[in-house]
Formats: C-alpha cells, sequence, structure tokens
C-alpha cells in the first residue's frame, strides 16, 4: 500500500476483544502496509504544554483505562523502543522538546499496535499532542517530521474521527448512525480525498458539527500531525465504521 503517514481511530480498548469492523480492518493493516522502521505513535492520550518524545529502551504498556474485564489489564504487549528514532525525532522537531526516557505507551497506541503487529517487533516512539494549540500548529509539527518518512518511519496518528463521548455514553449500544456523525465524517473525507489541506487546517469553522463531534480537539490533532507529515497529496479513507452510532471509527492513509 502507498502510504507514507497514516491516522487511525482507537475508539474503545474493547476493540482489542471485540469483533468489530474496525478490529477486523486493523488485524488486515499489517499484511497491507508491512513492518516500518520504527512507528512514530501520536497518541491523543499523552497531553503535554510542548512535544514530548519516548526515549525508552522498553516502553511500558501502561494502562489507562478503568473499568474493563481483567484481560486488558493482563494483556502483554511489549515492543521495543526506538532511542535513535526519538533523538532523530527532537532534533526535527527543535527545542523546545521534552525527551522521557520513562513514557511508555498509552492505550490508544497499544490497542491499535496489538492488531495491526501482534508479534510486538515494530519498534514505536511515542509522541504526545499539545494542550491547547489546534489543528494548523500540529501539522506543523508534523511537517518538521517529514524527514522521518524517507528514513523508513511510519508517522502514526491514533486518536478518534469523533470523539462525542457526551452522546455516546448516554445512548444504548448499537443503533444508526447519528446524523451529525455522519455529516462530519463524509464531510473530512471528501475534504481529505480532495487534498484541501486549508480547509482541513479550518475545519473548525468549515466542518458541519465540528463542535458536538469534538468538544475537544485533542482526539483529532494526531490526524493533523499525520497530514502534516505526508506529501500533501490527496489522502485515502481506508476504513470506515461507526460504534453505537457516535464513535466514527475512520482511518487514513496519507501520501
Amino acid at each position: 500500500m502507498d502510504i507514507a503517514t497514516l491516522f487511525v481511530s482507537h475508539g474503545s480498548p474493547m476493540m482489542v476483544l471485540d469483533e468489530t469492523p474496525a478490529r477486523d480492518f486493523l488485524k488486515g493493516l499489517g499484511g497491507r502496509i508491512g513492518k516500518p522502521r520504527a512507528v512514530l505513535a501520536v497518541s491523543a492520550h499523552w497531553q503535554t504544554l510542548e512535544p514530548a518524545l519516548g526515549f525508552a529502551a522498553w516502553p511500558d504498556k501502561i494502562n489507562d483505562i478503568y473499568g474493563f474485564p481483567p484481560e486488558l489489564y493482563q494483556m502483554r504487549y511489549e515492543p521495543p523502543g526506538a532511542p535513535e528514532v526519538a533523538a532523530r525525532a527532537a532534533d526535527l522537531l527543535g527545542e523546545p522538546v521534552r525527551r522521557d526516557p520513562g513514557a511508555g505507551i498509552d492505550h490508544a497506541i497499544w490497542s491499535v499496535m496489538s492488531l495491526i503487529w501482534p508479534d510486538a517487533d515494530v519498534p514505536v516512539v511515542p509522541l504526545s499532542v499539545l494542550r491547547g494549540p489546534g489543528a494548523r500548529e500540529h501539522w506543523e509539527l508534523g511537517r518538521r517530521l517529514r524527514p522521518l518518512v524517507a528514513e523508513g518511519v511510519l508517522v502514526m496518528g491514533t486518536g478518534a474521527a469523533t470523539h462525542g463521548l457526551e452522546d455516546y455514553f448516554r445512548r444504548p449500544a448499537g443503533g444508526p448512525v447519528e446524523p451529525h456523525v455522519q455529516e462530519f465524517t463524509d464531510w473530512l473525507a471528501r475534504t481529505a480525498e480532495a487534498g484541501l489541506t486549508e480547509s482541513l487546517l479550518n475545519y473548525r469553522r468549515l466542518a458541519p458539527e465540528a463542535g458536538r463531534n469534538h468538544p475537544t480537539e485533542d482526539h483529532l490533532m494526531p490526524f493533523f500531525v499525520a497530514l502534516g507529515a505526508a506529501s500533501g497529496g490527496k489522502a485515502r479513507r481506508l476504513h470506515h465504521s461507526v460504534d453505537s452510532g457516535i464513535l466514527a471509527m475512520d482511518a487514513y492513509g496519507f501520501p
């Protein structure tokens, strides 16, 4: 598959256990994209005031989840880190950047990587999203990281195409896709596949129901890092499904 960078929606950690279309997609993705030299995983669940990179040689699995079955806490997923890739990324980002030797991999990372590369043989470097700055600033972070792509590193954002948790928790499981979710995901796919970067960067103003689908912006910011690290061509929506009519599990590949 001819992609340079990737965005995936991590959804609930139950995706690791439950049979869903998104789980099936991720389980088949590794065979389609192969094994990169390393993954620079941009996690919506690691939020910092300045860019932070994980420098651990063997990053710990962080169980930042609550009230789930014991199997998820007991599950082992132990890919190596890549401190040399982290150092290269830090150089590209420039100061200020936080080099964190103790950073582990949270569920936004291990839930998807354990499905894509179940043998835990692809090194991973976690990268935070910024608390406060929006789409353009994260796109610029991605632009600085673009040389990594030519060096065999997959820049992978892991977040959510939609993240209206209040709507999600107040409705029963299952059910049809809510219109406001369909409108937003249709716009995102149409705009990304047309290569309209400026429109994407102004999604908060231009996309229908942007605020309802993303009451906070953190879970879409990994999308913009992946977008910035790519060459600027037209994206491809690789997967579309919706959990309980609210949480879109879309994935995108960028050339």
